[in-house]
């Protein structure tokens, strides 16, 4: 890890074993992209990746005869000044004018990684993990000044990114757009993976050819959404899940964002990703900043795969702060498919026992323990237990369920109200609801002003007196609904376009609150189910609630496509009921099983129901999962084949020194008199010899080239067995 600078050309090499990022001062003063990818040697003076020498219809600036802006590599490319492409940033003037002109000012070499105020961000273990590169550049006619910084990590193929922007000048400006992040690439030899989807179907990948015109993605839902996710991927055409070059981009945020990829009529690409500027305004007055989200460029030479498992231990090692870090997650039972809000304290208590019988450790009560809540119309806001429910309140209840051996967790949606609510008839104005206009609902809900400090207080307060000496060991936040009519009722017409952002700061500081209170919570977050499935709340909340969509078939999908950015260990993922309450599918328990293995594991059923026959099972399935749950959590994940390709889907996660192999194989159809396919691991020692669970052993090379069945051969010629049907296989060096 280095950060080498030449002073007499004004170049910059972030480097380390395994990339190199480059950048330089050009001729008008502002920043330029050089080079980012594998690394390569150092050398003053590197050629810029283009000639950005005039051509007719560009412009060049005045006294600069052989430099047109339009032609260059920006590293954070600014409005009006003859770059016809999108910029990162604008910044509105008292005199109505948007162009700004920033020259270099100067740098600061950082051992370790600063954090940003108030935000989430990656960091830094120790100050020789990582160093950070902060260059100033200033516009002398505002008098605002710029500070780009760059981290580069000793251990891993990233760089992170992020903007301060600071008013030194003498008068106010309005920032009307702040990326995190733009970088100009040299061609357009790429295509474009984004993470799409809707409720009950997030994160599905899909493939967009990059030509010249612009892609992009984005969310103005006030949450980073289950349309589309803050993280895409740029491959080149030839990379597969084991060769080839790839880069993801994340944005370490969970509010409105954009992505974009724009190519240009001279085939290079710009790249960019940041808060999403439409209705975003920030007034920045004297001595004021504003520092936008943290960007993460994370690359690989060594396919898909190889960038997944780079992003996965980054992640999981410096981002992830909770003290379940890196620790394996609690096997967990839910009440809420065996009961949604109809239940009391014996009931409840009914089904945490059989969970301790079949072997679970943590009992979670899911939406209806508080204030008038039996159903989707009342209680949001009323943060006090209902003791016609729960007569000792949460404490007694969890007093109760330690008394069984069990962890005790709760359900909470903190950012919402409903009408019929003490809260919302004693603070009529703590939503967001433009005046004089119908408000709109989801789910009989309406949004809190998280923008208010004083709003975040008082739910503070309420879920203060009810965790506080209950002994609780894990948190699920919930979010059901998207922002509309955001207009904060104490806010002044020209701070409106902060209030989007002002809202995801202010449940980030709920979150830093309730971790600073009750540091040995795990915490969860959801948002009808993955809604807000990304890197910013997983600094707060190391794992998140992957899908409502529970179905065995429907989440290989949904975890196939979320592991591609985000650990195995971030996907809570749990064994429901069937007929399953989403698609009305019946996947046998096995197979339900085998799919929740591969994240935090848990039960979101009555167990009760079961029949003796797959209770056993169930029993034999938590034995299991507690005995490989480090190896499957943590270890290096491999994507054999996808589920959006093929009918038999497979992927497998194997420890650090190779020496242990969890394997799945899913069989969506079974085929009439079909062939006996064969499917070939993925991350073994080839000179070792493994031992799979029925005794049988093979050295890792047969296994990677020649492969094992995927499905036993009676399963083949047995109707019986049908569909939905999974095989887990388990390999000891």
């Amino acid at each position: 890890m280095n950060i080498i600078i030449h002073e007499n050309v004004k170049q910059f090499h972030l480097c380390n074993d395994s990339v190199s990022y480059i950048i330089g001062v050009l001729p008008t003063g502002d920043l330029g992209h050089f080079y980012f990818g594998r690394k390569i040697h150092d050398t003053e003076g590197i050629a810029m990746p283009c000639n950005p020498f005039p051509r007719p219809m560009t412009c060049n600036p005045n006294k600069i005869d052989d430099f047109s802006p339009e032609l260059s590599s920006f590293e954070y490319p600014s409005f009006g000044r003859g770059d016809y492409r999108n910029p990162a940033y604008e910044i509105l003037q008292g005199n109505g004018s948007r162009v700004s002109q920033f020259e270099y000012d100067g740098y600061e070499i950082v051992q370790g990684k600063p954090a940003i105020d108030g935000m989430p961000s990656t960091y830094a273990n120790s100050e020789d993990e990582a160093q950070t590169l902060i260059i100033s550049l200033v516009d002398k006619l505002t008098g605002i000044r710029q500070k780009l910084y760059y981290t580069i990590f000793r251990d891993y193929p990233v760089v992170t990114r992020r903007v301060s922007f600071i008013n030194e000048g003498e008068e106010q400006v309005t920032i009307t757009k702040a990326l995190s992040m733009s970088i100009d690439l040299p061609d357009q030899d790429y295509e474009w993976i984004q993470f799409q989807g809707a409720w009950g179907r997030e994160r599905f990948p899909v493939k967009r050819e990059v030509t010249g015109g612009a892609i992009s993605i984005e969310s103005m839902r006030g949450i980073s959404s289950s349309n589309f996710n803050p993280f895409f991927i740029l491959k080149r055409p030839t990379t597969d899940e084991d060769h080839g070059e790839a880069m993801g981009i994340h944005l370490v945020y969970s509010g409105n964002f954009r992505a974009m990829a724009e190519g240009d009529s001279f085939d290079k690409l710009r790249v960019s990703i940041g808060v999403n500027d439409r209705w975003f305004q920030w007034p920045l007055g004297k001595g004021e900043s504003f520092d936008t989200p943290e960007a993460v460029i994370s690359f690989s030479d060594n396919g898909l795969g190889a960038l997944s498992r780079s992003i996965h231990r980054f992640f999981n090692n410096n981002l992830v702060r909770s003290v379940y870090k890196n620790r394996p997650r609690p096997i967990l039972l839910n009440n809420w498919e065996a009961t949604n809000m109809s239940f009391d304290e014996q009931s409840i208590l009914k089904i945490a026992k059989k969970g301790k019988e079949a072997g679970v450790e943590l009992f979670v009560l899911d939406d209806g323990w508080f204030g008038k809540r039996d159903d989707d119309y009342a209680g949001l806001g009323d943060w006090v237990v209902n003791t016609k429910k729960l007569p000792d309140g949460i404490t007694g209840l969890a007093q109760k369920v330690r008394d069984m051996g069990l962890e005790m967790g709760l359900w909470i949606e903190p950012e919402m109200v409903n009408e019929d609510s003490d809260l919302f008839r004693a603070h009529p104005d703590w939503v967001l609801a433009a005046p004089g206009r119908d408000k709109s609902l989801g789910r009989h809900q309406m949004v809190l002003d998280f923008s208010r400090k004083e709003v975040v207080d008082a739910i503070f307060d309420m879920l203060f007196a009810v965790i506080d000496g209950s002994g609780l060991t894990y948190i699920k936040w919930d979010m059901n609904r998207s922002l509309t009519e955001v207009y904060s009722a104490v806010a002044d017409s020209d701070s409106q376009g902060t209030i989007y952002h002002k809202y995801v700061l202010g449940v980030y500081s709920l979150y830093e609150k309730l971790i600073k209170a009750f540091p040995e919570i795990l915490f969860e977050s959801c948002s009808s189910g993955g809604s807000r499935f990304d890197a910013g709340l997983l600094y707060y909340a190391p794992q998140a609630w992957c899908s409502d969509d529970t179905d065995g078939i429907e989440r290989i999908k949904i975890q196939y496509g979320t592991s591609f950015g985000y650990p195995i260990v971030s996907m809570g993922s749990h064994v429901s009921e069937v007929p399953n309450q989403q698609t009305g599918r019946m996947v046998p328990i096995e197979t339900r099983a085998a799919v929740a293995y591969f994240g935090t594991f848990g039960y979101e059923l009555d167990l009760n129901e079961l029949s003796d026959e797959e209770f056993e099972k169930v029993k034999k399935q938590i034995v299991f999962m507690k005995e490989y749950r480090e190896v499957i959590q943590y270890g290096d994940f491999y994507r054999i084949s996808s589920p959006f390709e093929a009918d038999i889907v497979s992927w497998m996660s194997v420890s650090a020194d190779k020496k242990c192999a969890v394997a799945a194989i899913y069989k969506i159809h079974t085929p009439a008199n079909g062939s006996l396919p064969r499917v070939k691991l993925k991350g073994l020692d080839p000179d070792r010899l493994y031992t799979d669970d029925r005794g049988q052993s093979y050295y890792g090379d047969y296994l990677m080239n020649v492969g094992v069945e995927a499905y036993d051969r009676e399963e083949m010629f047995n109707a019986q067995f049908g569909d939905y049907r999974s095989k887990m296989i388990v390999l000891k060096a």
